[in-house]
């Protein structure tokens, strides 16, 4: 379980930091021989800061409890 909450907690931390990302799409408009255009589109992914910070605690009392329950 130790491990499982620092990996939780890595994650928050990269959240927190990246508040997301965009990955983009081709798509095939016109073929017409040896003319080819093609459309790009962006696709913005978003999430909340607050995600990585739950992401956080919760890896802190995955940390806790875990010790509590081992001692």
């Amino acid at each position: 379980m130790k491990t499982i909450g620092i990996v939780i907690i890595a994650i928050g931390i990269i959240m927190m930091v990246y508040t997301g990302f965009n990955y983009v799409t081709t798509k095939n408009v016109i073929d017409l021989g040896a003319v080819k255009i093609n459309k790009e589109t962006n696709h913005p992914v978003q999430w909340s800061p607050i995600v990585g910070v739950v992401l956080i605690v919760g890896g802190i009392v995955l940390i806790v409890t875990d010790k509590k329950v081992h001692a």
